[in-house]
């Protein structure tokens, strides 16, 4: 044996994560939606693209959101466009636990939720061309300057969310952290697949709610940035 044959096998390399799992407190009422909901809503990471017609039982345009945190926006958004079916990305299970409670309250049909890294997700699971519009609502601005690298909006994720979106879908990004939205804008600008529907930031469109943390930043004077591109 050489000394090449007892050196370690090298590390794969480790993909750069825009998000942390952390262990978040689940109430008495998202466990038991997630129990009695989670397996007619919650849907398995599949390595093939999805059916969404066989899902849903029907043909409609889809809009994918990404990271949904604890489900207040989509679920109200979903409820405002019966006509649209929704699936909503997220890791964290008390927020997939408090988004499936709401689906057992509002009786909300047209919504599924994948709970599994967004990015693979997007890969493995949404064909090309097949999305009416992407949502992401407030994604981890990952403050300091050396964790940058790991913020979800970067030239080759865009790429892929464009070629994900049908011609005239749209991508709608909200941020509170403002070196995050000129990040964004530049990001997305850039992309030659899309096109800003404004000269920089967009008017917040009416179907984006404000959450309880939004009020209270704007009560303290932050401010809101949202970005709306459209698939050319």
């Amino acid at each position: 044996m050489t000394e090449a044959d007892d050196a370690p096998a090298p590390m794969p390399a480790r993909p750069i994560r825009s998000f942390v799992l952390r262990a978040g407190r689940m109430g008495p009422g998202q466990a038991r939606a997630l129990a009695g909901l989670g397996p007619k809503f919650v849907l398995p990471f599949q390595t093939t693209p999805l059916d969404a017609a066989a899902v849903f039982g029907r043909s409609a345009p889809l809009v994918l959101e990404i990271g949904f945190g604890m489900g207040d926006a989509t679920a109200h958004i979903a409820a405002a466009r019966a006509d649209t079916d929704f699936i909503g990305c997220e890791v964290h299970a008390p927020g997939v636990g408090a988004l499936l409670k709401r689906i057992g309250e509002q009786d909300l049909h047209n919504l599924r939720i994948v709970q599994h890294d967004a990015v693979e997700v997007l890969e493995q699971m949404i064909a090309p061309a097949t999305l009416a519009a992407v949502h992401v609502f407030f994604p981890d601005p990952w403050h300091k300057k050396k964790h940058n690298k790991r913020r979800l909006i970067q030239p080759p994720f865009v790429q892929r969310l464009a070629g994900r979106l049908a011609p005239g879908g749209y991508l709608h990004c909200a941020t509170d952290w403002q070196p995050y939205a000129q990040q964004m804008l530049a990001v997305l600008g850039a992309e030659p697949a899309l096109s800003n529907t404004a000269e920089a930031y967009a008017d917040k469109p009416a179907y984006r709610p404000l959450t309880k943390f939004e009020n209270r930043g704007i009560g303290l004077g932050h401010g809101v940035w949202d970005l709306v591109f459209v698939r050319r």
